[in-house]
């Protein structure tokens, strides 16, 4: 029986709409490359130089640098170019604003991202939840979180850690609820995972000065980081 040329023209048709089905549904279970794959790790005292008080208070200048350099698409932030960064960022913000140590999450936005950098694609997030800390990292954003540093419990910082800290939240992990920073209080804290209720628990914005006493209620604010 010989096949009319319509039918032989269907089978041809569909043959190709399956397997261009079948591709794109490959396509679109291939993975996709992590936002915490491709932020740049630094420690804040990069060359482990703690008895400089500008890299021991180095956590803000440390994270907007590393946020900065996941912006520029840059791979890595080499050892003494980090170092000399954080030192530059430091002493900016001391000359121009009379104090570099311990700054308010609103100070790293307009002191650091949008005077230093020159970078406006930050803002703040208010009264934030886990939820909505997830909601922007799955969005393919960064955050900038201020914490007692202490409450992280981080095996790694002296004890007992860090009053004001800040950090780089890069991934939220659902299977283990878990937080991927990078933690620029130490040099292990490239990926560092933080258990998610022991990291929101811990973020408090404290004010810019040195070491001045916290508002009664923790204030969870954050700062968010979007790449142009």
């Amino acid at each position: 029986m010989i096949c009319p040329n319509w039918f032989i023209l269907y089978n041809k048709l569909m043959k190709n709409f399956i397997f261009f089905i079948f591709f794109f549904l490959a396509l679109g279970a291939l993975p996709t490359q992590a936002v915490s794959d491709i932020v740049p790790f630094t420690p804040q005292a990069p060359t482990a130089n703690w008895d400089d008080p500008r890299q021991q208070d180095g956590c803000e200048e440390a994270s907007a640098l590393m946020a900065m350099a996941w912006v520029r698409g840059e791979n890595s932030l080499p050892t003494a170019a980090a170092e000399a960064e954080i030192l530059k960022i430091s002493d900016y913000i001391q000359e121009k604003y009379g104090e570099s140590r311990d700054l308010y999450v609103a100070d790293v936005v307009t002191r650091i991202f949008y005077d230093y950098f020159d970078y406006n694609d930050v803002c703040l997030l208010y009264k934030v939840t886990p939820e909505k800390l997830e909601e922007y990292l799955k969005a393919g954003h960064l955050i900038l979180a201020p914490a007692n540093g202490q409450a992280l419990a981080n095996p790694y910082f002296t004890p007992p850690g860090p009053e004001n800290h800040m950090l780089v939240l890069k991934d939220y992990d659902a299977s283990t609820s878990e937080f991927i920073t990078n933690d620029p209080g130490t040099k292990r804290g490239a990926n560092y995972r933080y258990d998610r209720d022991l990291l929101f628990n811990a973020i408090r914005a404290y004010p810019t000065g040195f070491h001045l006493p916290h508002p009664a209620v923790d204030e969870k604010t954050v700062i968010v980081i979007k790449k142009k």
